[in-house]
């Protein structure tokens, strides 16, 4: 009898948590968008900056990126790093950084020069580290990764990629950019809220808040 009630519960628990992260909850932008993050508490879950579809030839290769793999161009370089000033110059404290394997999404928190980030199979491309080990389905490790809480605050950034990011959170992540941001504030019980979607090229006009 126990056996067979399981599956309803799985189903049960999946719905709760599904409900956990559709609760929708008013969007920061702006002033209220950068007091929030400086106190620390949330999730920034992005999508790797601007990069070409195809890997490099090899007189274009990063010297570091040395599989040849997908890299990004000058303005993805130039976005991720002008990102990164902005955030610390809004004061806005980042404690881990998860990343995709990808050298575009490593490459990305380089440029940032965000803290050194901790890679995961589980944000890596669909198809490829992903699909081999977990069976092509990063939508649920995702969440549950921006489930969690980031230690006293601080906030965690998560860079992956488009498919990842839509498979956890189609409904919030529709027609997002590369290098956009979907800003999530966990609850503390197996959820979380987006409270904000930020453009790459919008960090920098966010300094602009801090002094409103």
């Amino acid at each position: 009898m126990i056996s067979d009630l399981l599956p309803l519960r799985v189903l049960v628990l999946s719905f709760l948590t599904g409900l956990a992260f559709a609760a929708g909850a008013p969007l920061f932008s702006g002033k209220q968008l950068v007091a929030a993050l400086q106190r620390g508490g949330y999730v920034i879950l992005m999508r790797h900056a601007s990069s070409p579809g195809n890997p490099p030839d090899p007189a274009q290769t990063d010297v570091e990126n040395i599989k040849h793999e997908r890299q990004l161009d000058a303005g993805g370089r130039a976005s991720a790093q002008a990102m990164g000033e902005a955030i610390r110059r809004l004061d806005i404290p980042v404690g881990e950084v998860l990343s995709s394997p990808s050298y575009r999404a490593v490459e990305t928190a380089r440029m940032a020069q965000l803290p050194s980030p901790q890679t995961f199979d589980e944000l890596g491309e669909v198809g490829k580290s992903m699909g081999r080990n977990q069976g092509g389905k990063p939508g649920a490790w995702l969440r549950s990764r921006v489930s969690r809480g980031p230690k006293s605050g601080m906030n965690t950034v998560i860079i992956t990629h488009y498919p990842n990011i839509t498979e956890a959170f189609a409904n919030d992540a529709t027609n997002l950019a590369e290098g956009e941001a979907l800003i999530f504030r966990p609850d503390g019980r197996g959820g979380a809220s987006l409270v904000g979607r930020v453009k790459i090229e919008d960090w920098p006009k966010l300094t602009a808040a801090k002094t409103e």
